[in-house]
């Protein structure tokens, strides 16, 4: 009888935990991105990857605006 109660705890205990696992905060978005690098060193980057042909001078300028106009 013990083990049989036991049991039941124990499996309230999981489907409680499982249940209340998917609360989250009602869908709210939240976007928070952590850069490694400086502005200077990623128009830097874009820079080599345009001379080396890995990207075209196009994509470059996009890029080059994306990075200046950005928040920081």
């Amino acid at each position: 009888m013990k083990h049989v109660l036991q049991t039941g705890i124990f499996s309230l205990a999981i489907l409680l935990g499982v249940s209340l696992s998917g609360c989250g905060g009602g869908g709210a978005k939240s976007n928070i991105e952590a850069r490694t690098t400086t502005t200077g060193q990623e128009l830097i980057d874009i820079q080599n990857a345009k001379d080396k042909g890995v990207i075209t001078e196009k994509e470059y300028e996009a890029q080059k605006k994306k990075i200046l106009n950005r928040n920081d």
